[in-house]
C-alpha cells in the first residue's frame, strides 16, 4: 500500500461540480492499493499517517502530528501510485489491485484512519473522475510504502 501525504493549508475534492470533501488544515492522502495488500498494511499505514510528525511546534520544528494539531484528513484512492515506467513511455498499472479488491480495502483504510484520528475524515469517491485541489503547506510531501517500512 502506497500513500503520498501532502501537508495542506486547504484541500478539496470535487466531482461533477459538487464538493465532496474539503479541509482547511491537515493532510491530503493519495492512496494506492496493490493486490498483495491486506489488513496489516491498513493498520500500519493508517497509524503511521496519524502519528507522523510533519506539523510545526512552537519552535518551528516539524514535531507535531495531526493528532496533536487537531487537523483533518482527506483520503483519495489513486491507483496510479503503482505505475511502472520501466519500459516505454506508457505507464503500466499491473501492480495496482483490481477494483473488486481495492475498493473494499480503500473503504477499510478510511474507517481505520477515521478511528485512529478519532473523528470523521474526508474522502474521495472510489473510481470517480475527481478534481483534487490543494495548497501544499511548506511544501511538505511524504511518500510511504507499507512494503518498504523504513
Amino acid at each position: 500500500m502506497r500513500a503520498l501525504l501532502q501537508r495542506v493549508s486547504s484541500a478539496n475534492v470535487v466531482i461533477r461540480d459538487e464538493t465532496v470533501a474539503s479541509i482547511d488544515h491537515g493532510i491530503l492522502v493519495l492512496l494506492g492499493i496493490e493486490e498483495a495488500d491486506d489488513e496489516s498494511d491498513i493498520e500500519w499505514l493508517s497509524g503511521k499517517i496519524c502519528r507522523i510528525r510533519i506539523f510545526e511546534d512552537e519552535d518551528g520544528k516539524m514535531n507535531r502530528s495531526i493528532l496533536d494539531t487537531g487537523g483533518e484528513i482527506i483520503v483519495v484512492s489513486q491507483f496510479t501510485l503503482h505505475a511502472s515506467t520501466k519500459k516505454g513511455n506508457r505507464p503500466s498499472f499491473l501492480k495496482a489491485a483490481k477494483p473488486e479488491i481495492s475498493e473494499p480495502l480503500y473503504e477499510h483504510f478510511c474507517r481505520a484512519a477515521s478511528k485512529e484520528l478519532g473523528r470523521k475524515i474526508g474522502r474521495g469517491v472510489f473510481g470517480a473522475d475527481m478534481k483534487v485541489s490543494l495548497t501544499n503547506d511548506g511544501p511538505v510531501t511524504i511518500w510511504i510504502d507499507s512494503r518498504n517500512k523504513e
